[in-house]
């Protein structure tokens, strides 16, 4: 749009200076050089004639009365016509610039670069057809996540290799223990920060959320730098947004949070700020979006209505399936209370179509009450069609343990039985790296 403006003010001049020409090459050079023996006549009077020169009735030149005649023929005829096209050169300058202006205000604050769409993980092939994949999870140690000079935060980062049969029948996992990353800050909310809660490949880059302070950081080595800043609600509250899940789709970053009412621990009724999701752009801009309505469907698909609940952690956008994937964390038909929350973990994956029109629940494996899913992705190069996923467990609010389990959404086949990592921490983020 914006390179409409040099063209059509060329027209512009090009026009203004035609219908300039035209003016000067029509009017006689006497009245170009502002003769005063003439005048201009008004309407229902003859003109002023001087008298004409005795000895000179063969004059070659124009009459006197003839060239007020073409003065008005020129004025109501040819002058006329490119005044018009003056006019509508400008005015479609004006339009122009008035679309481009408009355009300009719908784009979210600020311009798109190219997209990255490369990942950082590669899927290496063993002889034998094995797929073997290397992973990062991270952890949310909440509390804990203080270090002891109460000066910065921090959050460790664990790698794993797992490796998947040709056959898509059988998974193993093996955990680099003792190699951890420690990651730090010092930017935190309340006292609280670093308490991770996803991690994604975006635009090239590994990412991860602090669901306390609500900053999206850019992991690089043992380096956390914070990205984004994302606000609670609508956008226009003074306390960063409790971020649990994040999914790339149509290269933008999606947010999510809990998915339900904020409630007091005995599950009075305070605000709808988790029910909304954030949409950030490879550049950081950021769209607040309403999604009340989505997480509604997808808790009444297992018949769950408030003051019923259902609680996010983990979502992902198919672009094989154009999906979306859900694996709560927690859910129940009773009223939250935090007492009785912990025990409510589910074992469930509800599929979405893109408008949330249609919501398909189905169960994964067992159902262990405290044991709720935190974190999951699909397998690179099986078509999202098997999903590594992470379970937590918290007693008291103290993280129990984290398991791991890979299975088959579409068959119902589990390919790892639910594994715990070492350690009593609870690892919320899992990614291909």
């Amino acid at each position: 749009m914006d390179d409409w403006f040099p063209k059509i003010k060329d027209i512009f001049i090009f026009v203004f200076s035609r219908s300039e020409l035209h003016r000067q090459v029509t009017l006689s050079p006497a009245m170009r050089m502002g003769d005063d023996s003439f005048s201009a006549t008004r309407e229902g009077e003859n003109p002023k004639v001087s008298a004409m020169p005795k000895g000179n009735s063969n004059a070659t030149g124009p009459s006197r009365t003839s060239i007020p005649h073409r003065l008005s023929a020129s004025s109501s005829g040819r002058w006329s016509t490119t005044s018009l096209i003056v006019v509508t050169a400008l005015t479609t300058m004006l339009i122009a610039s008035f679309i481009s202006l408009t355009l300009k205000m719908q784009q979210p604050g600020c311009d798109r670069s190219p997209y990255n769409t490369s990942q950082l993980g590669k899927v290496i092939k063993l002889d034998d057809g094995s797929r073997v994949y290397e992973v990062v999870v991270v952890t949310d140690l909440d509390h804990d996540s203080k270090d002891a000079t109460g000066k910065n935060w921090y959050s460790y980062i664990k790698r794993g290799v797992i490796t998947i049969n040709k056959e898509l029948s059988k998974a193993s996992v093996v955990w680099q223990d003792g190699k951890e990353i420690i990651l730090r800050s010092s930017l935190a909310a309340g006292g609280r920060s670093m308490e991770l809660s996803d991690l994604v490949i975006f635009d090239g880059n590994l990412l991860s959320i602090d669901d306390r302070t609500g900053i999206v950081y850019k992991i690089v080595g043992d380096k956390a730098m914070p990205w984004v800043l994302l606000v609670d609600g609508a956008g226009n509250e003074t306390k960063g947004f409790k971020g649990e899940w994040l999914t790339v789709k149509d290269g933008e970053l999606w947010a999510g949070g809990l998915g339900k009412e904020w409630t007091t621990t005995e599950g009075v009724f305070v605000n709808r700020n988790p029910m909304w999701v954030k949409r950030i752009t490879n550049d950081g801009c950021v769209r607040h979006v309403n999604w009340e309505e989505p997480y509604k469907q997808l808790r009444g698909a297992i018949g769950i209505h408030y003051p019923g609940y259902m609680i996010h952690e983990s979502a992902q956008w198919s672009t094989v399936h154009r999906k979306w994937f859900f694996m709560p964390r927690r859910a129940s038909k009773l009223m939250y209370t935090e007492a009785e929350d912990e025990s409510r973990g589910t074992n469930y994956l509800l599929t979405a179509s893109e408008d949330f029109s249609h919501v398909d629940a189905r169960q994964v494996g067992k159902q262990n009450g405290p044991r709720g899913f935190s974190a999951f992705q699909f397998v690179p190069e099986t078509k999202d069609q098997i999903i590594v996923a992470l379970k937590s467990e918290e007693k008291d609010g103290v993280p129990v343990a984290t398991y791991i389990t890979i299975f088959d959404f579409q068959s119902g086949h589990i390919l790892l039985d639910e594994q715990p990592l070492q350690g009593k921490y609870k690892y919320e983020g899992i990614a291909f790296v």
